[in-house]
């Protein structure tokens, strides 16, 4: 049994004293009824003495409650006591919110806080400085009226928040933001803004340091390579030793010439605006022309096609054909030379998928997050010995990344690699 129960049978039991001692001294008068009722009047007088004093303290519960006696005194410490609980529980949310508030506010990337309706609750310094916010003004105001930005409001607008945006604002002063948003609360948001400006233009000195560097050493490589290449054409009256060590230094001069030729390609498909406008692509045609060159340059390699339908992708020409070629040539050089490489396109669900499968010595998966790095290598001197330059596979993931695409790599060491180009819906029709 509770004890609300105890506490409301112990008040009736009281009450049925008292009427019952009320009607025994009523009845030894000879006026039973009247001391009843009496009894009951004056009890109802005390309850409502005593529901007076609870409702006084009620409208002013933050004054100390009243002594209150039977079961009113057990209701109200019950609601005391549910008061202090409530009160502890809202000063420690208090407190959690205005921690936040204080580290967010120390944050040097601006932090905005907006409501399911796009109006501002709250913000940072750092936010007034990049975003041209003015405090408190501009608290309760619309987000996308105050930030002249059409990227930035699309992308506020449209709820896909899955990658970040980054765009340029301003105009005597060009300033590259970086913006990402999560949801949190009752369809509220809230919004992280970095000045991303510093990295961009290192990573712009980057790109056309090797670009210039890239262009610039292409002209004395290619005098060298037309003089061993003429020097070598009469290699009959030299030598030997010098035919050898000639016939070295064309084939690092062909080596670097590669290296530059796939350097400038990969600045240029890093750098470059990407067009509104793309082109459908027949992927039937595409390896069609890739098989026929693959056996011009590897005769005695075979290359097994089977594709699934008519496969079509949304994208550039000549930036897809890069990457299947960079594929094939790895699958070529890294399988055994009686073995086939296969290129495979299927649809699976809503992705077409374009698969290149040898059965070479495969690759621990170790070294799966870092294949597409610049240079990396997971074995040098057989990658030397090969005459890589270590910069295919990074050519594929910005190509995939480009057609909104993604590699995906699986391999086993022993049983051969599999370099797949999964295009979404939107790619493949």
């Amino acid at each position: 049994m509770s004890v609300a129960s105890v506490n409301w049978a112990s008040a009736a039991l009281k009450i049925a004293v008292l009427v019952g001692l009320a009607g025994l001294l009523g009845w030894h008068y000879g006026k039973p009824l009247v001391a009843v009722a009496l009894s009951l009047l004056a009890l109802i007088a005390f309850w409502l003495y005593q529901m007076h004093r609870v409702k006084a303290w009620l409208d002013k519960p933050e004054q100390p409650p009243p002594d209150v006696y039977g079961i009113w005194g057990d209701l109200l410490a019950q609601i005391y006591l549910h008061q202090r609980n409530s009160k502890a529980t809202q000063e420690r949310l208090q407190a959690t919110v205005q921690n936040l508030r204080d580290s967010l506010a120390s944050m040097r990337d601006g932090v905005i806080m907006v409501d399911s309706l796009g109006a501002i609750e709250w913000f940072n310094q750092a936010a007034e400085s990049l975003l041209d916010l003015r405090f408190p003004e501009d608290q309760g105001q619309t987000l996308t009226n105050l930030v002249r930005s059409p990227q930035f409001n699309t992308y506020f607008v449209q709820g896909d928040y899955d990658k970040p945006l980054q765009y340029l604002t301003g105009l005597d002063f060009p300033t590259h933001l970086r913006v990402e948003i999560t949801h949190f609360g009752q369809r509220q948001r809230l919004l992280f803004i970095r000045d991303v400006s510093l990295s961009v233009r290192e990573e712009q000195i980057r790109r056309d340091f090797v670009a210039n560097v890239s262009h610039e050493m292409r002209t004395p490589l290619t005098v060298i390579s037309g003089y061993l290449g003429t020097i070598l054409g009469d290699s009959g009256n030299l030598p030997a030793p010098y035919t050898k060590a000639l016939e070295q230094m064309a084939q690092q001069a062909q080596r670097l010439e590669n290296l530059l030729k796939d350097l400038l390609w990969l600045s240029r498909i890093e750098g470059e605006d990407r067009p509104h406008e793309q082109e459908i692509l027949d992927i039937k045609t595409l390896v069609e022309e890739l098989r026929e060159e693959m056996g011009g340059i590897y005769p005695e390699r075979e290359i097994q096609v089977e594709l699934d339908g008519q496969p079509k992708v949304l994208g550039d020409y000549r930036e897809l054909y890069s990457a299947v070629h960079n594929l094939t040539i790895n699958a070529i050089k890294y399988s055994p030379a009686d073995t086939p490489v296969q290129i495979h396109g299927f649809q699976q669900g809503n992705e077409f998928h374009l698969a290149i499968r040898d059965r070479g010595m495969g690759i621990d998966s170790m070294h799966f997050p870092r294949l597409t790095e610049r240079f990396y290598r997971v074995d040098d001197s057989r990658c030397s010995a090969l005459g890589g330059t270590g910069l295919g596979l990074a050519i594929v993931k910005h190509v995939a990344a480009a057609h909104g695409a993604r590699l995906q790599i699986e391999s086993e060491l022993g049983e051969g690699s599999t370099f797949t180009l999964i295009f979404a819906e939107r790619e493949s029709r």
